[in-house]
Formats: C-alpha cells, structure tokens, sequence
C-alpha cells in the first residue's frame, strides 16, 4: 500500500491531497487569511463571564469571541494563569519551569466566576477553528504536538498511547522519559514512539522545548491578540503524525515549499528526505496525478460504488445523513440477501474514506440497505470499525439498529470541506446545471459496457456532439478502436451539432433510441 503526498500551491495558500494506492483518502485546504489553526496559542482577553453556560468569551482577534468553558480551564489553570501575569509583568526572566511552585488545584465542579475576571489576560489554545457562525473553541489545557511526543506544561505525569499494547515496551518507554523529562512538564507518548532509541526521543522533547521557550521569550513583550505559539502549516502537520515507511512520494509544485518540506523532514526523518520531489512538468500537478478528476467525483451528492450501487449524501446544520442505495445491483444477484451484504460492504469502503475527504463531524447517520441476518448486521459493524482505524479524528460508532441505520460520531475542530462539482451549462448559458463534464466520457463508456455486456445490444451507433466525435475517433490507436478490440463489435459514431457538449445519445440499427434498464 503505497502513501503519496501531493502538494499545490495556490494564490491563497495551497492544496493537500494525501493519495493511498492513487485514490484520495485526505484533502485539505490550506488559506493564508485563516490564522485560527488547531493548536495555536494565544494572548487572549476575557471580553465576558457567562455565568449561565459557565464559560467565558475571549478576543483573541477573531470577528466572534471565542469560547472557552469552565471545564476546558484544566486542573492547574491557576498555575498557568499565574505564569502568564508573571512574565508580562517581566517577574521572571527564565523560560522553563523548573523550580516553579505549582498553584492548587482548581475545583472541578467550579464557578468559572471564581478563577477568571473581565479584561484578563489569558493564555489559551485553538481546539476548535471557526465553523459557520461560531467563533473558535479554546482550551487553557496546553499541549506541544512532536513528532513522537507531546509536551504537557504544568504536569508531572509521563503517559503511553494505549495503542501501545507491549507491557515491556511500555516500560521501557516511561522509565526512558521520566529520566530526561524537563521539571514541571507532562509528556504523552505517541504511538510511533513505540522501539524509538532514547537519542530519537530527546531530540524530539528538545524541539518542543525550545519551542515552548521561544513563546515564552514572546510572551513578554506580547499584546493581546498576538500568537505566541503557532502550529506548523497543515503539511508538516500531516508528515509530523504520518510519516512512516509506507510513505514513498511528496510532490511539491512550488520551489519554497519543496525547500521548507525538505528540511522539517531533514529534522524529523532524515532517511526520508529523498522522497520530497519538485514538480515541473507542463501539466497542473493536480491534472497529473488525476486528483481533479477525483475531487469531481467524489463531493458531489451522490458518489459511485464500483459494484452499480451508489450513496446519497445530504448535509443539514445539526448532522450528516448517508444513504446506501443497491442502483444497477439489485438485478445482477439472485440472492437478495447477498446484494445487500456486498452493496452494503463496498458502501463502508466509501464511506470511511468520505469522512476524512470531506472532513465531516458531528453526528453521521447511516441508513444501510436492509438486512434480516443478524450476523452480517455484526459483519457490517466490524467492517466498518476496521476501515476507520486509519482515521486520526476521535470516532464513535454505533452497533446497527433494527431499522438498519448506524450511528457514528466523529470528532469536528475545522469546518466541513465543501466543493461545488455542478458547472455552469454551456448550451443553456447559465440557466441550468449539469454534472461534472470531466466525467462525461467515463460515464458514456460505462453506459456503452452496459448496453452491450448486460442488454446485449448490437449496431449500436452512438449520437454526440463534434467535439466528442473527435474525441473518439482521433489518435492511434483512436478509443472507438479500443472498443471494438474489448466488445469485437464496431460502434458507429455520428457527430451532431445541434446537441450540446454534454448530450449524447445511444441508437439501434432501426433509428430507435436505446434506453439503459438499471
């Protein structure tokens, strides 16, 4: 299984397309005027104390106040907020925590009126970029993501991924940080950390250190609104949690990127730089690796299963409803039964997948072709659990209900990735709309297997706009050649120009139209 990562840059930022086996798994969007990253910190100001929904809302720059919650404060809250009044006022000079006193405890169950007062500075991070009307979600937990570790300040506690399931590596893995753990500083070791060497992992701590120790130095002459640490761009966060040996290509289109990409993987990999390339072929490097021809297909309503099934895929504010339809299938397999299961498996591939493309979150229901065995609704469970391991969101997923419909929650902290694929008609000048015209010649090809494999009809000539005709019938060997080797049977193409570009239709020898029985 093969990991390409293809990267475009654009006006506004760039384009991130993460390719497994050459299909897309990941897509993202990277924009320059978005400066509320996951996992930025910044000097924010208490503007109100909501006493009501016991939060607050903070500027931190953004038009909306961003939210942060009493439970969202953390336990040593007050350790921190004391640390922040200290190095603005310039009480302290060092950067690190050692030898600091750790403040109390703060109440669990407490009053956020009883630890915060309006005007405050405080310093908090992004956990939640601005999604539709809300402003970002913040969290005064903070946290330093490396590539192995993540630095906890304020904590004393040494913590291994539970995907870690080794009890000696384990061991191993927490004797080796609690003896280079700086003072005052927690660490969550992450699950590629697992048979990393001591050297590995300390040069990774070091990182965050120096990190932490830079935001610190900024800190001092700070003013509110500015961000004192930032999070690396989308890309580096992607190869940082990524990374690993089945990774084999990173494309990059401009110099400046390929540049920076080379040398954040010369520090976290350096057996890996090889792999980062420079594009400069004559194509986009998006027409090259067919990735827009992908992205047409894939975030439109309905999506394509390979077996003739298809999903219907509706978005409201409140939550995301998938609908799994048999299509074409239903007449291919006599056991009825049987073409649920299969349909409803190829259904979970996709589905898996959609998810991280299109980055949803919140609640995903699911309404599945139905079932009466008991056992394929399990089989459909555990398919579904087995192909949403790759997905590094947080997920919950429901056992099928009686009515055949799962439940899944998936973890949302940007907004929902949306792609217009309708084009502007180009026969009707703006009036209408038709489907993705990249995908037109696909979709007369697989018209034409159908009519021939499945309704077994011959002298089949095929009615098209001139623009198609010679799109089929030019080259060596021409695609109508092509046909008559795969079916051994010639299509007769006509041009027509009094069609539009995406019209086509399908004639038998008596002049009759021929319709496709699904």
């Amino acid at each position: 299984m093969s990991n390409e990562l293809v990267i475009n840059s654009t006006e506004k930022g760039g384009r991130i397309a993460l390719l497994r086996d050459k299909r897309i798994v990941e897509y993202h969007i990277e924009e320059s005027e978005n400066q509320f990253t996951v996992g930025d910190i910044y000097l924010g100001t208490v503007r109100k104390i909501s006493p009501g929904s016991n939060a607050a809302f903070v500027d931190i720059g953004h038009e909306k106040d961003a939210f942060l919650h009493y439970q969202d404060l953390g336990p040593n809250f007050s350790s921190l907020h004391k640390l922040t009044q200290d190095v603005i006022a310039k009480r302290i000079n060092g950067t690190r925590l050692n030898g600091v006193q750790l403040e109390a405890e703060i109440d669990k169950f407490g009053k956020i009126s009883q630890v915060l007062t309006k005007n405050a500075p405080i310093l908090v991070q992004v956990v939640k970029e601005p999604i539709s009307t809300k402003g970002p979600r913040l969290s005064c937990e903070l946290s330093l993501a490396g590539r192995y570790i993540v630095l906890v300040p304020f904590s004393n506690s040494v913590n291994i991924s539970k995907k870690i399931t080794n009890k000696q590596e384990r061991q191993r893995l927490a004797r080796l940080l609690n003896s280079i753990k700086p003072q005052n500083f927690g660490i969550i070791v992450r699950t590629v950390a697992e048979s990393k060497e001591v050297a590995e992992l300390d040069r990774d701590l070091q990182n965050l250190m120096e990190k932490w120790e830079n935001g610190m130095k900024l800190l001092r002459e700070a003013k509110p609104r500015e961000k004192i640490i930032g999070e690396m761009n989308r890309a580096s966060s992607m190869l940082r949690d990524m990374l690993n040996e089945s990774f084999d290509s990173i494309t990059v289109d401009d110099k400046d990127a390929y540049e920076d990409i080379r040398t954040y993987i010369h520090t976290i990999a350096p057996e890996k730089e090889k792999i980062v390339k420079l594009y400069s072929g004559k194509n986009k490097i998006f027409e090259q690796f067919g990735i827009e021809k992908q992205l047409k297909s894939i975030f439109g309503r309905s999506v394509s299963l390979p077996g003739g099934g298809y999903l219907i895929i509706e978005h409201t504010e409140a939550m995301h409803v998938i609908d799994v339809n048999s299509g074409s299938r239903s007449n291919t397999e006599a056991d009825q039964e049987a073409t649920a299961v299969n349909t409803n498996i190829e259904a979970v591939k996709e589905i898996a997948r959609q998810l991280r493309v299109r980055d949803m979150g919140g609640i995903i229901s699911i309404d599945f072709i139905d079932m009466k065995k008991a056992e394929n609704k399990r089989l459909i469970y555990e398919k579904m659990k087995e192909e949403m391991q790759s997905d590094r969101s947080k997920f919950t997923i429901l056992p099928l209900t009686k009515f055949g419909v799962m439940q899944i929650t998936r973890q949302r902290v940007r907004p929902e990735l949306h792609i217009s694929t309708g084009e502007t008609c180009p026969t009707c000048g703006g009036t209408g709309k038709v489907g993705p015209t990249i995908l037109l010649t696909d979709q007369i090809e697989s018209n034409l297997e159908y009519i021939i494999t499945r309704q077994n009809e011959k002298h089949i000539i095929l009615t098209v706009h001139p623009y198609l005709h010679a799109y089929f019938t030019n080259g060596l060997p021409s695609r109508r050649m092509k046909w008559f080797f795969r079916y051994k049977t010639w299509i007769k193409i006509v041009k027509d120009s009094s069609l539009g570009i995406t019209e086509y239709k399908f004639v038998n020898k008596f002049g009759d139209d021929i319709e496709i029985i699904p």
